[in-house]
């Protein structure tokens, strides 16, 4: 017997969900053995258990997508850089920039 889903969540119970969601999960996960897709929770590969928090990698790919970064001076989009050496994560500033946009 197949899976029965029930009625669709109305879009305003759906956005209360999210809000209170990291807003890093409005992207997919790059962090290796997790890939969680858009809107869905970061979870630990071995067991499966749900975080409560983005992976770190996660929070870093979307404080590039949406902030200016007031260290390396690059614009939402742009990757951070140090002397023109490419970073693999975001400086911390950025994602501080980041989230306090949020509010």
């Amino acid at each position: 017997m197949g899976h029965h889903q029930g009625a669709p969540m109305p879009a305003s119970i759906r956005h209360a969900f999210r809000a209170r969601a990291h807003p890093a999960r409005s992207i997919p996960c790059p962090h290796e053995p997790c890939h969680a897709r858009a809107h869905q929770s970061c979870r630990v590969a071995v067991n499966g258990r749900v975080l409560t928090k983005p992976h770190a990698s996660r929070i870093s790919k979307w404080a590039v997508t949406t902030a200016c970064c007031p260290e390396c001076q690059v614009q939402p989009g742009i990757p951070c850089h140090d002397n023109g050496i490419a970073r693999a994560a975001a400086h911390p500033r950025r994602i501080q920039e980041a989230e306090v946009t949020l509010t």
